[in-house]
């Protein structure tokens, strides 16, 4: 399965096309949205990674899009927001799948007009940006309207890579564990051992 993925992503990352990763909490969809960006001729310019979940949604607009001086009691200066700050490159929307309703249809707004507007401003911006989104949610609840606006979903699942967890491809423990083995006695300056066949059995 393992295999299968790193092929897809060969295929996926040189062209255009917004991706949304699936997966469960753990499994890697950092990772696979990073080999995205590496693969792709957007590689030189910058791979932004925003945690929609940790957003409140009281600043998901400020951060998402940015704002003016003078927008609010606090914005002394202009603050670029992670689409800006993305220009040109590959902005990865982690977790989107917690991001509320009302966000989410601004997040469309942004996606189908290709610019955003920051906060006390009248004028809006061209953003120039690969979309590349992750969610923990069930297709189940991904594909429920209540939950998440299919709308948004078109724009988001151009393409969609589903990152199986570690028990479905467990013929890979053998490999992750030499990786992570050396990993750390090249940084704690250990001597090399090995594990022997009872360990790897029993993970």
């Amino acid at each position: 399965q393992s295999l299968r993925l790193l092929r897809q992503v060969e295929l996926i990352a040189p062209t255009e096309a917004n991706v949304l990763i699936l997966g469960e909490n753990g499994v890697g969809k950092e990772l696979v949205a990073q080999a995205i960006h590496q693969g792709s001729p957007r590689r030189q310019a910058p791979f932004m990674a925003v945690d929609m979940g940790a957003l409140p949604e009281s600043t998901l607009e400020s951060e998402l899009f940015g704002y003016k001086k003078g927008a609010f009691t606090d914005a002394r200066t202009d603050k670029q927001g992670r689409f800006q700050a993305a220009q040109g490159g590959v902005i990865f929307l982690d977790e989107i799948g917690n991001l509320p309703l009302a966000g989410q249809a601004k997040l469309l707004t942004a996606l189908e007009r290709r610019e955003v507007t920051p906060i006390g401003s009248n004028q809006s911006e061209k953003i120039q940006v690969r979309v590349v989104s992750a969610t923990n949610l069930s297709e189940a609840d991904l594909y429920n309207p209540t939950r998440f606006r299919t709308d948004l979903l078109f724009r988001l699942n151009t393409i969609v890579l589903r990152v199986p967890a570690l028990r479905e491809h467990a013929e890979d423990i053998p490999l992750l564990l030499e990786h992570y083995l050396h990993h750390y006695q090249q940084t704690y300056q250990n001597p090399a051992r090995e594990l022997n066949d009872d360990v790897i059995h029993q993970l």
